[in-house]
């Protein structure tokens, strides 16, 4: 019998604090900062795009609510 995946929610994958490699090979970290300069900037750079699981969770991180970030 095939083995069940273990697949991680969204929430846990993208989760604040996670680290990532970027295109150059170098781990970064996801870390938000809500209700600051950069937290809006965020929130108006992904407000128009495409809801996916990975964009609703870092927006919810963020504190998005529209295109200002609410700490």
């Amino acid at each position: 019998m095939a083995k069940k995946s273990d697949k991680k929610p969204p929430s846990e994958k993208y989760a604040d604090g996670t680290t990532y490699k970027d295109s150059k090979g170098k781990t970064r970290r996801r870390v938000s900062s809500p209700g600051t300069k950069r937290g809006d900037a965020y929130c108006a750079r992904t407000v128009s795009q495409k809801r996916t699981p990975k964009v609703k969770v870092r927006r919810k991180a963020w504190g998005c609510s529209g295109k200002k970030s609410v700490g």
